[in-house]
């Protein structure tokens, strides 16, 4: 009979061979365990994280869409409407147009030096007032979208931060609807403060390209296309570049909640604020190359679908076979009121949204908006 210890020495090497074996099987499995666990809490985290990721996307969306709503059911009609009304102060041509008819119905009224003088005035004055329109009514619309914007972004990252995301960024201030809502209202600085100097300027460009237009002479759609491009392209390149910022926001961004308070010499500017950030992100989008060429494709869009609304109300063969000037003034002052209609019904706001070029610049700027 073959003792243990007999059995052992002989079988010595394959039991230490085998033991090896079931010891380094075991071993994997425990590391295989151990790392099939790692994985699964793993997946767990990056599930957690998703799931978190979504709820940030819904609730910006949310965020986001509330804030579009606010800008297209309040701020852009509250600002269009108050535009219009400032314009129409502004640039009332009730007197001229007056005088001329009692000029008309009194012969002796008006001498001819000074019957010329009120045309002249009159031509200048109908083309400064849809020509403010149409600037003012695209650069408005733009700006705004680009508050809405900047609005979005930060909603987003505050939403991101007080939900913990995987993309949590630097701690900083929620913005409470106080400043929204007073981010949104200082689009009204065109209107309340810009006004004066937009004019001055679009109605000296005005009488630069017209002053060798004669009240007796033909305008067609081409005609009348070109004229409206040469007084905005004069316009243009009469001021600094990206002048529209100064008929929009102060120089210093800042400086707006003073501009709207009584004048006080001794206002001192307060600690930037939330609100200051945001003025002074806008401030940086609208002077931007970027902007500029948004500006310019739009003018031109808006342009030319103002020349086919001439063309539509002409009637008969005069699109192309032209009318005087002087039975077209009329219809170029009433067209301000067209241009600053309900932004609802205005075919003008939503050419500017539906366009490719448009929609591109806020996209990228949406998603390239610096993290702050």
């Amino acid at each position: 009979m073959i003792s243990l210890r007999d059995f052992w020495r002989r079988h010595r090497r394959k039991i230490l061979f085998g033991a090896g074996i079931l010891g380094g099987g075991y071993f994997l499995y425990r590391l295989y365990d151990a790392r099939k666990k790692q994985l699964l809490d793993l997946e767990k985290v990056l599930a957690g994280e998703r799931e978190n990721e979504e709820l940030v996307k819904a609730h910006m969306q949310t965020h986001f869409q509330n804030i579009q709503r606010i800008a297209n059911t309040t701020t852009m009609p509250h600002s269009m409407h108050y535009l219009s009304s400032r314009i129409a102060e502004e640039l009332d041509l009730t007197h001229f147009t007056e005088r001329l008819m009692r000029g008309k119905g009194q012969p002796n009224t008006l001498t001819s030096a000074e019957k010329l003088e009120l045309w002249h005035q009159l031509k200048i004055l109908s083309f400064t007032r849809m020509l403010v329109s149409l600037w003012a009514m695209t650069i408005l619309s733009l700006y705004i979208r680009v508050q809405v914007n900047i609005l979005g972004r930060h909603l987003y990252l505050d939403t991101a931060r007080g939900l913990g995301s995987s993309q949590l960024l630097d701690d900083a201030d929620l913005i409470d609807m106080e400043d929204q809502q007073k981010f949104l209202a200082s689009a009204d600085f065109l209107s309340n403060h810009g006004m004066p100097a937009l004019i001055y300027n679009l109605q000296a460009a005005a009488s630069e390209v017209l002053k060798g237009k004669q009240l007796r002479d033909f305008f067609d759609n081409a005609a009348l296309h070109e004229t409206i491009i040469q007084i905005l392209d004069t316009f243009m390149i009469m001021g600094s570049p990206h002048q529209w910022v100064g008929y929009l926001m102060p120089e210093d961004a800042r400086l707006y909640n003073i501009s709207n308070t009584s004048g006080n010499e001794d206002t001192i500017v307060p600690d930037f604020t939330k609100f200051d950030q945001l003025m002074v992100e806008a401030q940086t989008v609208i002077s931007s190359t970027e902007f500029g060429r948004v500006v310019d494709v739009s003018l031109k869009m808006v342009a030319h679908a103002l020349v086919e609304e001439f063309g539509l109300q002409a009637g008969g063969s005069s699109a192309t076979s032209g009318i005087p000037l002087a039975k077209l003034l009329p219809r170029v002052a009433q067209m301000g009121s067209l241009l600053l209609e309900e932004p609802s019904k205005n075919r003008f706001i939503q050419i500017i949204r539906d366009s490719p070029d448009v929609e591109l610049f806020f996209t990228l700027l949406y998603t390239n908006m610096p993290n702050s």
